[in-house]
């Protein structure tokens, strides 16, 4: 418990360790269950996955990673954007064949992560020092912010008041209303899109005709050669994303968390495999949640046993499922504009904390570089593969970063 489990002093955080009073905590929950809602349901619809059954494993996915990381790492495991591509471009083989294309990256992600864990830390020092980590999640940030951007335009008059809602709560609220600034905003930009009329009659509709109770519909994995290797790709994003979570989550607690970057990528490659063999989307470290540990302070994984364990029982609703899907885009449109800049500051943090030297030609220009190709969403395609902005300002810098710091010595030596 931490101090009496209602308050939080100024200054104070609640560690991973540590939780609030059960009421406070499973309110606490439902509020990183609704921030990521938005996106873990997305993939599943643009790629034609159940999406109760995606629901389910992001849950189960979730208690894996809380498992395999000790309760060490505050973490919700979500539907990640970086599969939407390869998923997309083997939709027409059917979801067998994407299925295939899920397990298999999760498998190369375990891999990945069991190098990690026995290497150890010198692994991480060598390919994510502090100005390489930095940018990863500031640009894994900065890059949905044309996302938040589309989806407030589209109804600004709801997003408006849910924005400024989620702001003024978190800002001018003291206690519990702070802590739940982002539920209370979407709950308020919910029902004032109800009054003005802004909630789409279909999704009503859909809502009246839903089973209350229904089991999520599962599929098996179909391997074909030539899937599997448009889907390996996107562990690169994986990896980055996972790497930059543990940064980002040890420079919020203060606590050095190096240790357990194997183990959070052996979860996650893990929560993807079990999830490609029974017809759920693969699953990343979520940075919607990230920003609500950051707006909250509460870094408690008992929070996350309660979102993983409520995502699990919707999974088994799909009334509330399609209610789910009544939420307005100008809603998560308003909830994201606060969410996505808060993880690209995040970013920005971990260079100050570290002390990154920006008068360093190396790390100016890398960290500059990775940005700009983040920002800036660059896509190309590979072959019949499509990387966007993510993938290239990550594998950019990661490559990058040690061949110019090469350079760099190597010409400075030769000076001298």
């Amino acid at each position: 418990m931490h101090g009496d489990g209602r308050k939080i002093a100024p200054g104070a955080v609640v560690a991973p360790n540590e939780r609030l009073d059960w009421p406070r905590t499973i309110g606490i929950g439902a509020q990183h269950v609704i921030a990521m809602f938005g996106a873990t349901l997305l993939v599943p619809l643009l790629t034609g996955f159940p999406v109760n059954t995606t629901l389910l494993f992001s849950g189960i996915g979730t208690i894996v990673f809380l498992l395999i990381t000790r309760n060490r790492l505050p973490s919700y495991l979500g539907s990640s954007f970086a599969f939407i591509a390869p998923l997309t471009a083997t939709q027409a083989q059917g979801i067998g064949v994407q299925l295939g294309v899920v397990l298999c990256a999760g498998i190369a992600l375990m891999l990945v992560g069991f190098v990690v864990k026995f290497a150890g830390k010198r692994v991480l020092d060598a390919v994510m020092p502090p100005a390489v980590t930095g940018a990863i999640v500031a640009l894994i940030g900065l890059n949905l912010a044309p996302a938040a951007t589309e989806n407030f335009a589209t109804q600004p008059l709801v997003a408006f008041v849910t924005m400024v809602s989620i702001v003024f709560a978190t800002v001018a609220g003291r206690g519990m209303v702070s802590r739940l600034g982002v539920l209370i905003g979407v709950l308020i930009g919910w029902v004032f899109a109800a009054a003005t009329g802004n909630l789409s009659p279909e999704a009503t509709e859909t809502v009246g005709n839903a089973a209350w109770i229904g089991l999520p519909a599962f599929h098996a994995p179909e391997f074909h050669f030539n899937a599997m290797l448009i889907g390996l790709p996107v562990i690169v994003v994986l990896i980055a994303e996972n790497v930059g979570h543990v940064k980002a989550v040890a420079a919020m607690t203060g606590r050095n968390l190096d240790d357990i970057a194997g183990d959070a990528l052996i979860a996650d490659g893990l929560a993807t495999t079990i999830a490609g063999s029974a017809g759920g989307s693969g699953t990343t470290t979520y940075a919607e949640n990230i920003g609500v540990m950051a707006a909250t302070r509460v870094y408690s994984t008992a929070a996350y046993w309660v979102a993983a364990f409520t995502a699990i029982a919707l999974a088994f609703i799909p009334k509330f499922g399609a209610l789910i899907l009544t939420i307005p885009t100008g809603v998560l449109g308003g909830a994201t504009m606060v969410l996505y800049g808060l993880i690209g500051l995040l970013g920005v943090r971990i260079w100050m904390d570290e002390k990154v030297d920006f008068n360093n030609p190396v790390n100016l220009t890398a960290a500059a570089t990775a940005l700009i190709a983040g920002i800036g969403n660059l896509t190309l395609d590979i072959g019949s593969l499509t990387l966007e902005g993510i993938a290239w300002g990550s594998v950019g810098i990661i490559i990058g970063y040690p061949i110019l710091n090469w350079l760099y010595n190597r010409i400075g030596e030769n000076r001298s």
